[in-house]
């Protein structure tokens, strides 16, 4: 009994190693002409850290330190699902992308966080932005001036409609002018998304 099993092991052996070579064998590899840019999708936005609505200038005193302009600041996540649709794994050099609230745009984010996406599959990536009503309301000024004018509204309205309604997300926040850089082998591709949360 004992050498029947023995003998069966051995024949399955067999018949499955050499197929497993030669899978093994026949990894595809990237070139210019097969690579696919994979795709990179907004899964989620979420609030981070929340402070609620606060801004002071330089003239209110303050307990400790220098007086100055400040406003509360506002942490988000912007959650990325990136698919590999290739037959080989590809690596995620960088990511760029503008965040804008109802079309203003407030900052360009990114990551430089390398990660690897398997063949075929989907890897999430978090990315951290870090706003403040100070750093926006420059931002709003320069960027956003005269449609603020065009549609009559202060710009600490604008800032303080958006603080307070981000923890519900009673806005769009928006992605735009997206792009991430991948790279397989000594090819090198580059994908544009945007997106608007929520949909």
């Amino acid at each position: 009994m004992q050498k029947k099993l023995i003998l069966l092991v051995g024949v399955c052996l067999l018949l499955v190693v050499p197929g497993l070579i030669s899978c093994a064998g026949k990894e595809e590899k990237a070139t210019q002409e097969n690579f696919k840019p994979p795709v990179v999708t907004l899964n989620r936005v979420e609030v981070a850290h929340y402070w609620g609505y606060w801004y002071y200038d330089s003239k209110v005193p303050v307990t400790k330190g220098k007086a100055g302009n400040n406003g509360a600041p506002l942490d988000l996540n912007f959650i990325f699902d990136i698919n590999n649709p290739n037959p080989y794994p590809v690596a995620l050099e960088s990511l760029n992308f503008t965040v804008a609230f109802e079309d203003f745009d407030l900052n360009t984010v990114g990551s430089q966080e390398e990660m690897w996406i398997p063949a075929g599959k989907t890897n999430q990536l978090r990315v951290s932005a870090l706003f403040d009503v100070r750093q926006s309301l420059l931002s709003l000024l320069v960027t956003g001036g005269f449609k603020l004018k065009e549609k009559g509204i202060a710009a600490f309205d604008q800032l303080e409609k958006w603080w307070t309604g981000i923890p519900d997300f009673a806005f769009p926040v928006q992605v735009k002018e997206g792009s991430a850089v991948f790279k397989a082998d000594d090819v090198t591709g580059v994908a544009a998304f945007s997106a608007t949360y929520p949909k």
